[in-house]
């Protein structure tokens, strides 16, 4: 008698050999990959739902201004949508060299954007770089970078009622994301258009080089890293910490947010493929040895399918790889002599 067939792992993973990646990545020249990412291109755009079909105004206002050894820091408000409000940190080195390159810094689960430029849950600030994070927006401006730690949707400062209640480190992810799945959208969509907004706000600024600026992100942070420089070709380098991986190794084989799926996603490509719409501009990945919910075989094997791209495109210089002995958190020491070569 045949065993009953009760793990729906193994399920998830039959059902997955019935799927395969109708645009995953097969050019042969150089013309056939550029006509390759356009049509995967705006497929991707389709599938996390589509983006407005005009840019409201961003009518910035900057709240607070403050000094510190070191930097500047201003807090400002900007408008992403009619009816959506954004919340940023922009961070400026002293001695900057204006017009300059700039980091669009974008936070993972947790406390949000507080936690990328060194604010302790009672508001006074650290005296060193500290979270699973690193306050790697600070890191940014240590390095001699313009940078906007810029507040995602469900995070911090941009959370429901319930999530804020709930605690600085509670999220609105869930409600939120079902929302945008019943209205056939995606919470990675309206984050990507939330960056892309967040790219139009720094391209206004003129201490910005709007040709010089990256995405950074850790964990959820490198989820929007890696999507919005896939859509947005202003991106020139996009540093992922924690995220790049397989789709199906990682969040449909492990316990995940509902903020990272894309429906119908393996129908059309994996996140090698993905990565690969970044090229030939710079992208690079960072992942540790002893992440529970990205595991590093497959981080690894992501890596040399997204080279595969970026050697046809003669631009294998411009993908990078750091595998690092730690857990689930940001490392940066190889993504920052990255970004040092290429923005």
């Amino acid at each position: 008698m045949p065993q009953p067939k009760l793990d729906t792992l193994e399920f998830s993973r039959a059902e997955l050999k019935k799927h395969s990646q109708a645009l995953g990545f097969r050019a042969r020249t150089v013309a056939e990959a550029k006509a390759w990412q356009r049509k995967l291109r705006r497929k991707l755009i389709a599938l996390l739902g589509g983006f407005p079909a005009k840019r409201v105004p961003l009518r910035p206002r900057i709240v607070e201004t403050r000094r510190f050894k070191g930097y500047t820091r201003q807090a400002v408000y900007f408008e992403t949508r009619d009816t959506l409000s954004a919340f940023a940190y922009f961070l400026v080195p002293d001695g900057f060299h204006s017009p300059g390159p700039a980091v669009l810094c974008l936070p993972g689960h947790g406390r949000g954007v507080d936690d990328l430029v060194g604010i302790n849950e009672d508001g006074t600030m650290r005296d060193e770089f500290g979270g699973y994070q690193g306050d790697y927006a600070l890191q940014c401006v240590s390095h001699g970078y313009a940078a906007l730690a810029f507040e995602q949707l469900c995070f911090g400062h941009r959370r429901d009622e319930a999530a804020l209640k709930g605690g600085s480190g509670n999220s609105s992810c869930q409600p939120a994301s079902g929302a945008a799945l019943l209205f056939g959208q995606t919470m990675i969509g309206w984050r990507v258009w939330d960056a892309m907004r967040a790219i139009d706000y720094l391209s206004t600024r003129p201490e910005v080089d709007p040709g010089r600026i990256a995405t950074l992100g850790c964990s959820g942070g490198g989820t929007t890293s890696l999507h919005t420089a896939a859509i947005d070709e202003r991106v020139k380098v996009a540093v992922v910490s924690c995220y790049f991986n397989t789709y199906a190794d990682c969040i449909m084989s492990i316990s995940h947010c509902m903020d990272n799926y894309i429906p119908g996603i393996l129908d059309w490509a994996e996140m090698p493929d993905v990565a690969g719409l970044i090229a030939p501009r710079g992208f690079f990945a960072e992942g540790g040895t002893q992440d529970p919910i990205f595991p590093v075989a497959a981080t690894r094997r992501a890596h040399r399918c997204t080279k595969r791209v970026y050697r046809l495109f003669g631009a294998e210089r411009q993908i990078g790889l750091e595998i690092f002995d730690d857990t689930h958190r940001w490392w940066g020491k190889g993504a920052f002599e990255f970004l040092a070569k290429t923005l």
